[in-house]
């Protein structure tokens, strides 16, 4: 083996063990292609790991996509599992693919796991990138930013390729896009925006979440700089980032992680641990502490290149469960007898020790579908250490609900009721997801049962009682305006439902609503203390009626919120009331700009009548599927009453 070359790009001894350890948390800095100056030459410094391979060497234009000559051979760092070369001269833009020679004979291509940009699907090389220069202007955002708990979380999820398109059907670019979105996520008082994947992916319809290039922003829309572009402009107009991020499993196409030097490397070997039948998916292996310092450096890359602010971590319960999805000849235990992934929950748990270690601040969301313990709890607790988790026990009870006919819902309103049992057991986000609107479950809008205009109403309602249930929110694109068909995943959004009056009202109802969100304290600021919310009548299944208090950290803010789930009047409806007073309907669903009735109660004084368990209650009338707000009248000014 010929002499290792002196360079101070070369990965350190100690680079290299902690790797091997799993606790090298910022391995991007050393794997991948780097723009180098080395015994004064600038050029490329390629690294990457392929411990089984017995040769590696950089293919692409410069030699016919060959990569077996001496010039293009790479040096075996001993003892390493790690190949290195400098190639001087050797500029930014380059498309490269490593030549891997297996132990096997096999010679085949691969693209660069760590590289930071790809060619443009359908190619697959990946392409030399300097990821340095750009000029944030960020630094106050995130100075000012605050931990989310007691703060308005209103997420606006969103493909970015669907969102909107040019006339054409081409993709906006990531800078392109900065002048459409962010002044409507403004106007619509949204204040975090979360994109569905954005790292490289072959196959448009994955929608992101069949990853092959770990570290590569998706080309589809443009530069990396571009990507940080939006990024800071998002932040320079007071909107935080989550990224969705895909640990769970990877693509088996050719040119990705899967026996990336001839053997099972990123994946488990045992097809029992490594398959993902229902997906066509591989495992990462998380026996592998090679795979923590992988991963770890990867979701840290995100934070610390293009400064999101938080991640959406899918398919959780997929790593949990060895059993997932899997017929029983289709899995194995643990070595305990158990169905957990043991060395996955380790990963979880050292994940998030590490991104809150280094971002206190961050958002690691779980999109977690099973009822496991301590989702949100602690790692060093023995939780799994997310701060946040998806509560889809609340989207499935409540869609489950809304698309029952009205002559049915008196029978499910427990549907309505039990989740507050566990609205505390976690630190929930509730989420009204892409994954409920596509593959045939219709959007939200046309869920609604009956006419054109109760589909509306009931649409208003639905958004009304998300906004006002305990918990940060989220709604997928379309929503908000009433997409009537379900999610295409090709075309963008029906944007030419806004010439209808329908729909026109829809969007201005949602932004109203947003803006009451972040408006009022009580919707979010004890969104996690048991004191933030009270039922008042929990029980009104035969009028499919519900009504609640939110409350804030002082007494004025609370509010009593009021839902009818029937396209009936409800009048002379009597509520007790936690305080006496006059109490002002803040907030209606049924105001006509809105596309309701226009129906608004006006000041409402109420008795020293018991109800409800209160000792004070007042009387009004509850429009047909319609959401109302209430909030007790403040002192007026002594000037007023003089």
């Amino acid at each position: 083996m010929p002499d290792i070359p002196k360079t101070v790009n070369l990965p350190s001894t100690e680079d290299i063990y902690l790797f091997h350890e799993g606790t090298n948390y910022r391995s991007y800095t050393m794997l991948g292609a780097h723009i180098a100056a080395e015994d004064g030459m600038k050029g490329v410094r390629f690294t990457v790991w392929a411990p089984h391979a017995t040769y590696v060497g950089l293919a692409g234009n410069h030699n016919a996509w060959d990569g077996t000559l001496e010039e293009d051979s790479f040096i075996k760092i001993p003892d390493s599992g790690f190949w290195s070369r400098f190639f001087p001269g050797m500029e930014p833009g380059t498309f490269y693919k490593y030549r891997i020679i297996a132990a096997d004979g096999e010679s085949f291509l691969k693209a660069d796991p760590f590289a930071f940009k790809s060619e443009v699907r359908p190619a697959t090389a990946s392409v030399v990138t300097d990821l340095s220069g750009y000029q944030w202007g960020d630094n106050q955002w995130r100075r000012r930013n605050k931990a989310p708990y007691n703060g308005p979380m209103n997420i606006y999820e969103m493909h970015f390729g669907t969102w909107k398109q040019k006339e054409d059907g081409e993709f906006y670019t990531y800078k392109e896009m900065a002048g459409l979105l962010i002044p409507y996520l403004v106007e619509m008082s949204y204040t975090h925006v979360e994109f569905m994947p954005l790292a490289e992916h072959p196959y448009d319809l994955s929608w992101g979440y069949q990853g092959t290039g770990y570290f590569a922003a998706t080309s589809r829309y443009g530069e990396p700089q571009e990507l940080m572009y939006l990024i800071d402009q998002l932040h320079q107009a007071g909107i935080s980032v989550i990224l969705d991020w895909v640990p769970a499993h990877f693509a088996k196409d050719a040119h990705g992680l899967r026996m990336f030097d001839g053997s099972p490397l990123y994946e488990y070997a045992d097809p029992l641990l490594a398959e993902k039948p229902g997906w066509g998916t591989l495992s990462f292996d998380f026996s592998k502490p090679e795979i923590f310092s992988f991963l770890i450096s990867n979701a840290l890359f995100w934070y610390d290149v293009y400064h999101i602010d938080g991640m959406r971590v899918d398919a959780v319960t997929s790593m949990l469960r060895l059993d997932f999805e899997k017929q029983s000849h289709q899995y194995r235990r643990n070595v305990n007898g158990g169905l957990e992934n043991l060395e996955a929950i380790r990963f979880i748990q050292q994940l998030n020790k590490t991104i809150f270690h280094y971002y206190p601040k961050a958002l690691m969301m779980a999109e977690e579908s099973s009822a496991w313990p301590g989702v949100t709890a602690p790692a060093h607790e023995g939780g799994l250490g997310f701060n946040y988790k998806w509560n889809m026990g609340w989207m499935n009870d409540t869609l489950g609900y809304i698309e029952h006919d009205f002559g049915g819902r008196p029978y499910h309103h427990n549907l309505l009721t039990f989740p507050i049992a566990y609205a505390y057991a976690e630190n929930y986000t509730l989420p009204l997801s892409h994954d409920e609107v596509v593959h045939g479950k219709k959007s939200l809008l046309d869920k609604m049962p009956g006419t054109y205009e109760q589909k509306f109403a009931g649409l208003r309602l639905l958004l009304g009682y998300q906004i006002s249930h305990p918990g940060k929110k989220l709604l997928f694109m379309g929503g908000e305006f009433g997409q009537f068909i379900e999610w295409k995943d090709q075309d963008q959004l029906d944007w030419l439902l806004l010439d209808y009056e329908a729909h026109r009202r829809m969007l201005a109802y949602t932004a109203a609503l947003n803006k009451l969100y972040v408006t009022e304290k009580a919707m979010w600021e004890l969104d996690h203390d048991l004191e933030g919310y009270q039922w008042i009548y929990a029980d009104d299944n035969h009028q499919s009626v519900l009504s609640y208090i939110r409350r804030g950290k002082k007494p004025v803010d609370t509010l009593v919120i009021i839902a009818n789930f029937q396209p009936v009047e409800r009048k002379n409806y009597r509520i007790g009331v936690p305080r006496p007073g006059t109490y002002e309907e803040i907030f209606s669903s049924e105001t006509a700009e809105f596309g309701g009735s226009g129906y608004h109660n006006g000041p409402m004084k109420s008795s020293k009548k018991e109800w409800h368990n209160q000792v004070n209650s007042l009387e009004l009338t509850i429009p047909p599927l319609s959401f109302l707000v209430l909030k007790k009248a403040g002192r007026k000014p002594k000037a007023v009453l003089e």
